[in-house]
């Protein structure tokens, strides 16, 4: 057994506070992701902060695109009119997350932080080019995205939103693992006029990661038809027991095909 403590902070200074007083602090958004490691002892920490009464959550349209709150729920973020009319991709991204029971406890900013490789959201932040706000900088997702299950976060660092640009047309299209629903390779495309931006999650081994090909060969012909076979290399896709580097291949370019499809 291992002691842990639990605190919820006021307010996001309180949070702070006791994050950077902490010898082994953890912040708890929706727990999703990091309950179950502490369950499973692939994580252990001495404080658990919760986020729930931070004020950290809502949707509201920006100059450009729409900015949300990093403990919006992802239910909420399917069910959001303003999302349904400014960036419908990103909800229907939302609303195809895990199960139900993870929609109405996850949040956008705990799934950010956490940079699963095979997590939904920062394809969609990736592939609009969108801004990580925390407590102390603007990261453009460019730059946050470090490697799998790492980010340009610093240790004492804390999301409170996202900007994310609304484009001309989007699209997110995934094939899911059927039990966990996370995805196995999953595109988001977006388009700004003539230019276009390809993302890619559940397939990398570093992670999310764009794909300059196919957004050239887009750009040039936006057609499924400009995504030909043997355009995504398998060398740095991740293997594991549910597909092998030449299907994750194979996935992602038959993903992206059905994205533009989307798109069209």
């Amino acid at each position: 057994m291992y002691k842990t403590s639990y605190l919820r902070a006021k307010n996001l200074d309180e949070a702070g506070r006791i994050l950077a007083d902490a010898e082994d602090g953890r912040l708890l958004a929706g727990g999703m992701t990091l309950l179950p490691t502490l369950k499973q002892r692939l994580a252990a920490a001495e404080q658990l902060i919760d986020l729930a009464d931070c004020g950290l959550a809502g949707i509201a349209a920006e100059e450009g695109g729409l900015r949300i709150g990093t403990m919006t729920r992802h239910v909420d973020v399917a069910n959001s009119e303003l999302v349904q009319d400014t960036i419908p991709a990103l909800a229907q991204l939302a609303g195809g997350i895990g199960d139900r029971q993870v929609r109405n406890r996850g949040t956008i900013g705990g799934s950010l932080a956490n940079n699963d490789p095979s997590a939904c959201y920062p394809s969609a932040v990736l592939g609009l080019g969108g801004t990580i706000q925390t407590n102390q900088r603007s990261i453009e997702a460019e730059d946050y995205f470090v490697d799998i299950f790492e980010t340009a976060l610093e240790e004492e660092e804390i999301i409170t939103s996202v900007f994310l640009p609304k484009p001309d047309r989007a699209a997110y299209v995934k094939f899911p693992n059927p039990a966990s629903r996370y995805a196995m390779a999953g595109v988001f495309l977006a388009c700004f006029g003539e230019r276009v931006r390809l993302a890619i999650t559940g397939a990398g081994e570093s992670g999310v990661f764009r794909h300059t090909g196919m957004e050239a060969a887009l750009q040039d012909n936006f057609s499924a038809e400009a995504i030909i076979k043997g355009m995504v290399e398998p060398d740095a896709l991740m293997e594991d027991i549910h597909a092998s580097q030449e299907y994750r291949a194979h996935l992602v370019e038959e993903m992206a095909r059905r994205a533009v499809r989307a798109c069209s």
